[in-house]
């Protein structure tokens, strides 16, 4: 069943500057407000602070935050090789990286949403340390019920760290409760972090469960959390182990047979099931550990955005004047679904999310039967037809597909970067609860499924030499989507995370799991996959990620400009982000080091090893 509306709350406030403030969390408002005095003192109350950090979840990945008509997760793709950002009608959108991501930069709203992760991530951790102080001394019905609190909390400040330290690389660890401004907080080492992570979750999976209400925090979803943990850690025999306990749970296993509200349509099948919003928390759906959800009849999401999926990475086809007929004509009409049915039928992007030729062509040539790029789920623009009511017996045109260059060598398309590109339909099709939205809307998101945890073992075994093993795992996912299973031989790190960006589009943070990666190659010294060795020391100026990067994007190595005239451009250390200077400047009882390559590093001192007291 489908957990309902919970309360929110809000314990204390954290001296770094951006969480002073409980009312500029987020937005929508909070349905309640209760201190931690008078709520968490019994289970039911505690329990009711860790629904609350679910949504929160919810909110700072893929929910357009509050200033901004853009979701944080968007960050984590155009810090990728997977996409960049499309937009044309500003001057101080993440195009030229080099230039705009810096510790002074305003890095929220349109201009990424670095600033408000930091301060998202620890709003959480702050929640996540409130409930364990106050779980020492509420009230249970047995000991059973403490542990599970715990772990919860254990699971969602693990959760928020993981990402801090491949965001931002080492930060100030937080693990008690902040009651007070605080102005005196010290960098921690990431690998110190990490470990700390590790414990607390080995120490409190077990008291988890797995039959939990949808929308909950289940059992497999912290082994698949402490999975990512070892692999980060390089403890690749953990990662196998952790993921073993997930794959081998005898509860969830890969949705591999029709099921949902489509499962009778000949035309569907089964990928297109797995990624219908109403067919994300359906009991059947075996493959989900971690779900947040989203419900439009929820009061407090009628005044919030939804997903707005479909106007992220949808190309801007629909407007006036964007894409023309070989006879020099517009190709459909704008903001009325009568007379360009497209608009209801795949929706009106702005294209935010502009993939790349990476994503949307060069990780589909090992085979053409993967249902993941097939027609009806994958869309093309050639798949589009002109269908502007003005064409009919005045144009050739009309009903024939989209081309993008006329007889003549013309280009028909009047900004290609953000009006031609393809997109995975299977995943966009989020319905629009609002009338004339054409968005999408409200619904339910993946956060971690059983798939990834295939790719995390395969991922492991390919670190350790076994790649018979990786790609049985790998092959697990491909042969679910219908592609061509892959050989031994063709196994690597690169084939690992090509696999990722076929399966995980739009739900790995994948800007994190690249710098995981790109770490794990630091630190080992194992060569990668393009023959270079890397070192820690080294890590801001020579790195696999900027690597990845420049060999596969035809953006940030290209000296591409888009409409506005900005030039795309990346720096090797972007495979960390700046810590705002407003965090760092006003911290003045102690110490947070800046990331390094940017303004203010040359200050840093040595990192603790330890958590803040």
């Amino acid at each position: 069943m489908k957990s309902i509306k919970v309360k929110t709350f809000c314990a204390g406030a954290l001296g770094l500057v951006m969480l002073a403030s409980c009312s500029d969390w987020l937005d929508p408002k909070p349905l309640s407000f209760f201190t931690p005095e008078n709520t968490f003192d019994t289970y039911a109350g505690l329990k009711s602070a860790t629904d609350m950090l679910n949504r929160d979840v919810r909110y700072f990945d893929f929910y357009p935050t509050s200033g901004s008509a853009e979701p944080c997760i968007l960050s984590e793709y155009w810090f990728s090789e997977m996409a960049v950002n499309g937009r044309t009608d500003a001057n101080n959108v993440p195009v030229d990286l080099t230039a705009l991501i810096t510790p002074s930069a305003s890095l929220s709203g349109n201009t990424s949403q670095i600033n408000n992760y930091w301060t998202y991530l620890y709003k959480g951790i702050k929640d996540a340390n409130t409930l364990l102080n106050r779980a020492t001394t509420a009230q249970y019905e047995n000991e059973e019920q403490r542990k599970e609190v715990e772990a919860l909390a254990y699971f969602h400040r693990a959760y928020r760290y993981y990402r801090l330290v491949h965001q931002y690389g080492d930060v100030p660890f937080i693990v008690n409760e902040v009651t007070s401004p605080r102005y005196d907080f010290y960098t921690t080492k990431r690998e110190v972090i990490l470990k700390q992570l590790k414990e607390d979750l080995e120490n409190s999976a077990a008291y988890l469960s797995n039959s939990v209400y949808v929308g909950q925090v289940s059992q497999a979803a912290a082994y698949h959390l402490l999975a990512k943990i070892n692999l980060a850690l390089g403890d690749f025999d953990a990662a196998i182990e952790a993921a073993n306990k997930v794959i081998n749970d005898g509860v969830h296993y890969l949705m591999t047979d029709r099921f949902g509200v489509d499962k009778n349509d000949p035309t569907k099948n089964v990928i297109w099931d797995l990624h219908q919003s109403e067919n994300k928390h359906l009991p059947e759906n075996k493959e989900v550990l971690y779900i947040v959800l989203d419900d439009y009849a929820q009061t407090d999401a009628r005044s919030a955005a939804g997903l707005e999926i479909k106007r992220q990475i949808l190309p801007w086809f629909t407007a006036s004047g964007k894409v023309s007929t070989p006879d020099g004509k517009s190709a459909f009409v704008d903001n009325n679904e009568t007379k360009n049915p497209y608009l209801l039928e795949y929706g009106r992007g702005v294209c935010s999310l502009r993939q790349t030729w990476y994503a949307t062509h060069m990780i589909w040539t090992l085979d053409d039967t993967d249902l993941r790029h097939a027609p009806g789920n994958w869309m093309k623009m050639t798949d589009l037809k002109y269908n502007n009511p003005a064409l009919k017996g005045t144009s050739e045109w009309y009903g024939k597909p989209l081309q993008m260059y006329n007889d003549k060598g013309e280009c028909l398309i009047a900004d290609t970067i953000r009006c031609w590109v393809d997109w995975p339909h299977y995943k966009t099709n989020v319905a629009d609860q609002k009338a004339n939205w054409w968005r999408g809307g409200w619904a339910d998101w993946y956060v971690f499924r059983l798939a990834e945890t295939y790719l995390l073992r395969a991922e492991a075994y390919v670190w350790k030499g076994e790649k018979n093993l990786a790609a049985a795992d790998i092959n697990k996912v491909r042969e679910r989507a219908g592609a061509r299973p892959i050989t031994a031989s063709e196994v690597s790190i690169s084939q690992v995370l090509d696999e990722r960006a076929r399966e995980l589009f739009y739900e790995e943070p994948r800007k994190c799991e690249l710098t995981r990666i790109a770490y794990i190659y630091a630190k080992t010294g194992i060569p990668a996959d393009n023959g270079k060795t890397y070192s820690l020391d080294k890590f801001s100026t020579e790195n696999y990620f900027y690597d990845r990067i420049m060999s596969l994007t035809e953006f940030y190595n290209k000296g591409v400009k888009n409409a506005y005239g900005l030039t795309y451009t990346m720096q090797p250390y972007h495979v960390l982000w700046p810590i705002a200077l407003k965090a760092t400047s006003t911290n003045v009882e102690g110490h947070i080091n800046q990331t390094p390559g940017y303004d203010g590093w040359e200050n840093n001192i040595e990192p603790m090893d330890r958590p803040n007291d």
